[in-house]
Parts: structure tokens; sequence; C-alpha cells
């Protein structure tokens, strides 16, 4: 295969468990033209922004020689200008003349886009997150591990010879690096625990006051902590400081600077979210807070890690506000036990 087209739209944490796999098919076929179907907001998790999306391959584009974004949010109630870009969109894609689509969302939106892409041979999962999906494909594969980032490099190799897994390989973008380096030296603070009580649902989300009470032990050990938190949860971030007594301080942020900040953490603490895979992608230790979701599924993956589970907590993957018994069973004490374990270099 020389020109293999990659659909993987979102979410953030989804994003960055396929960057393994297509690392690994870049390496088994380093010739090869490959792009990438991407939702625009997680588009700096491929390139750096500012860098044309068909640039060659450099630290600002690592990995793929093309960046297709495609906003399908907006198309839900989009006007006549947003159909008319994603059809631009999709006419450079069929123009590419790819020779095989990897859908490894397993969406009906994912299925569709593969199938307009025009390529040969669409592959995706035998089992999709959407039933439908597997309409769209010319081959439906069944894989056998357990782990998402393990399925994607499965799916893969029907591709490619040699598939073995391989370090994610994110932006390298020198503006990010100097903003980061900039903030750091206005807060005198470069060692430093990045802190993320945002996740995608409430039954995730561990009590923003323990964060607080985790950020003030770690500042009695000397190490810093700042507070990563998504748009629209800028009010869980002023509960944490708070709680910290100032030891924690919110550090806004771009998906693209929150790359560069990750990069030089000494730890990383959160549930079950993007930040947290970010961070495993970076090779940052990871404190993982697990509820609901199950870590042999979708845990940190390839990275110094202790990852924390109640017996209580029982796998759902519905989007619950409720919170989960298990989840806050969880206590201060094992947060920062399994912290220190990391900062020492050992497994927590």
């Amino acid at each position: 295969m020389e020109r293999i087209l990659i659909v993987r739209l979102g979410a953030m944490g989804d994003v960055l468990h396929a960057l393994p796999a297509v690392a690994a098919l870049r390496r088994a076929l380093p010739a090869a033209h490959l792009g990438w179907v991407v939702e625009p907001r997680w588009a700096e998790l491929l390139c750096a922004p500012g860098e044309a999306r068909t640039a060659p391959r450099s630290p600002l584009k690592p990995l793929v020689d093309v960046v297709y974004e495609v906003d399908t949010r907006a198309l839900r109630s989009a006007s006549g200008w947003e159909w008319k870009q994603a059809a631009k969109t999709l006419h450079r894609i069929r123009a590419a003349k790819y020779e095989v689509a990897l859908d490894l969302q397993g969406s009906m939106k994912s299925g569709l886009l593969a199938a307009l892409s025009g390529a040969r041979e669409v592959i995706g999962f035998a089992k999709t997150r959407e039933a439908p999906a597997a309409m769209f494909y010319k081959r439906a594969l069944m894989v056998s591990a357990k782990h998402v980032i393990e399925q994607n490099l499965e799916l893969v190799a029907a591709v490619a010879e040699n598939i073995a897994p391989a370090p994610s390989e994110l932006p390298l973008d020198r503006g990010a690096d100097a903003w980061c380096q900039l903030e750091l030296r206005k807060r005198g603070k470069y060692d430093y625990a990045l802190l993320s009580p945002g996740v995608g649902w409430g039954a995730k989300r561990w009590p923003a006051e323990r964060y607080g009470e985790v950020a003030k032990r770690l500042a009695a050990d000397g190490l810093a902590a700042f507070i990563n938190t998504g748009p629209g949860e800028e009010k869980l971030a002023r509960e944490v400081e708070a709680a910290s007594g100032s030891a924690a301080v919110s550090v806004p942020c771009t998906l693209g600077l929150l790359i560069a900040l990750t990069r030089r953490a000494k730890l990383f603490i959160g549930g079950d979210s993007g930040p947290l895979h970010l961070a495993a992608a970076l090779g940052i230790p990871v404190v993982a807070l697990f509820g609901p979701t199950d870590p042999a599924r979708n845990g940190p993956y390839a990275t110094r890690s202790a990852v924390l589970r109640s017996a209580e907590s029982r796998t759902s993957y519905s989007h619950v506000a409720t919170e989960d018994a298990g989840l806050i069973a969880i206590t201060v004490d094992q947060v920062v036990e399994a912290a220190r374990k990391l900062l020492q270099g050992g497994n927590g």
C-alpha cells in the first residue's frame, strides 16, 4: 500500500489512542502517503497551529502527510457555507486517490467518510461502536486485544507487515515551547505536577476538593501543581484552587499549549480523559483515577503509571452524571502515596 487514509475524527483521547498504530504504520511503510481525517478541534494533535495541513512532514507535522479537517458537529446544523467547505475537503480527499481507508472510529459518520473517500478498500472493526458503520466496509476485522491501542495496531496490520507498537509522535511547536518557558519563568515554578480534574461525564470525576488536598501535600514535598481544565470548566478549576489554599494554580491554555505544558511536567494526576492520554503519549508518569471505565481497555499505555480503581466500580460507558461510589472510595492518601512512588522513579 502506498496511499492510506486514516479516519479518526475524535475525541481527544481516541485520537491519541490511534497515534501509536499510525506511528507503527509510518515505521513499517516509511515512503507511504498517509492522510488523516479529523475534527478541527483535535487537529493540533497532528499538526502545529499555523503550519499548513499539506506541508511536508517535519517536527511541526511529524506523522502524516496531509491533515483533512471535517467539522461533523457543525454540519448537524450547518448553513450552505459549511456544507460547501466539507464538499471541497471531500473533493481533495478523493483527488488524492487513496488505495485504502482505515476507519479507526467505527461510527456512522466515520464509516461514511471512509466510504466517500473513494478508496478502493475500506477496512474497519467487525465490532463497531455503532453497528451500521460496518455496512461501509469492504473488510471488517475481528480483533482480539483488550486495550484500544492494541486493537488499533491489529487493524493497521491489515495493510502492512511488521507492525509493532511505536512511540506516539506529537507536534513540536516552537511557539508553544516559548510560551511555556515564559509562563514557568513568570510563575517561578519549573518542577510541577499537572492536575486535570475535568472529565467527559460526572461519574468519572474525582472530587475537586481532593485534588486541592493532593496539591497541598505535593507542595509540602516541594512540587508545585498546575491545574488543567477545558472550556466551561473554569468553576471546577476555582474549586481546586480554593481547596488547595493556593498550592495549585490554574493555567488556561489551548490544546497546542497543553502539549508543551504536559511535556515538561514531572507527574500527571487525573481521571480517564484526553489530557491523561496526552500525558501517557508523552511518556509522563501518570496517576490515573478510574471509576466506571475499564483501565484494561483504555488505561495509560507505555508509560510509568499508577492506576487506582476500587473493586466497588463496575464497568460502564454510559454518560451518567451521578458520582461513582468506587471512584469516590479512592482516598487522597492513596493518590499521594502513588505520586510519591512515581516521583522516586518506581511504579505506583
